[in-house]
């Protein structure tokens, strides 16, 4: 299956500071793939810069075969959709009037469309959101706004899910039912980047795990290959037994 996204000796930094160091990798449909390493790593710096929000990078990274720097924010938010940690809303806009926001690249008039409110209403459906659709988005707990920020992404119809941290604020039935949610989407064929530090989750879920050391990519694999007591020692200085049982992996950490 031909690649999504085409990265070549991707770099960045940030004055002196050198954020990430020549990312070479292919992302393609149908797949989950996390990004994990330590804080300051880079993991949501190239999450950025998929979602043409960090344009100062050097390097090649091409979605769709053209530089995500020559798309433009309407045509990309069409096949991309990225949900930030959390988001801040000053105004008293309801639940669903901030998923509603998710329909702007399609906006051609004054009015929403059916087709519209239809993508708003099994958006908030697939995030467990429905029931809170009319309050006030800032009387929300965390786990309530991040699914709505996730309901709004949805309704964009996107090809391509990247999330940033997507289960901070989620509790733990909500965090199992998002990866749920999200490994039905990539069997549907969307593409899905999620930045966790969780790496249970991402050995429970993932399809390909990319791990980040220092803005460099210290692994790329299945999560049985990339999260390997050994790989977990040397890039998180973290001392782990990975062991299997109800045929999944699952880490546990030194005391």
């Amino acid at each position: 299956m031909s690649a999504l996204y085409e990265l070549q000796g991707v770099c960045m930094r940030y004055g002196a500071a050198e954020i990430l160091r020549g990312v070479t990798l292919d992302l393609s449909p149908g797949s989950l793939v996390t990004l994990a390493g330590p804080n300051g790593a880079g993991k949501s710096t190239l999450l950025g810069i998929l979602a043409a929000l960090r344009p100062g990078f050097s390097g090649t990274c091409r979605f769709g075969g053209r530089d995500v720097r020559q798309w433009t924010r309407r045509a990309l938010a069409r096949d991309v959709a990225f949900v930030p940690q959390s988001l801040k809303v000053e105004f008293p806009f309801t639940a669903e009037q901030v998923v509603l926001m998710g329909r702007t690249p399609y906006c051609d008039g004054l009015f929403e469309s059916d087709a519209d409110w239809r993508e708003v209403d099994r958006a908030l459906s697939l995030t467990d959101a429905v029931a809170f659709r009319k309050r006030d988005f800032r009387t929300l707990s965390g786990g309530e706004k991040q699914r709505v920020i996730l309901a709004a992404a949805l309704a964009q119809t996107p090809r391509v899910l990247l999330l940033d941290e997507p289960t901070t604020w989620l509790d733990l039935r909500h965090q199992i039912a998002l990866y749920q949610l999200l490994r039905r989407l990539c069997g549907e064929g969307m593409l899905v980047v999620a930045v966790t530090h969780d790496l249970n989750l991402a050995a429970a879920y993932s399809d390909r795990v990319i791990l980040l050391d220092g803005g460099a990519v210290a692994a790329d694999a299945v999560p049985g290959e990339a999260l390997s007591a050994e790989r977990i020692q040397s890039v998180f200085g973290v001392t782990a037994r990975v062991a299997e049982a109800d045929g999944r992996q699952w880490i546990l950490y030194a005391g």
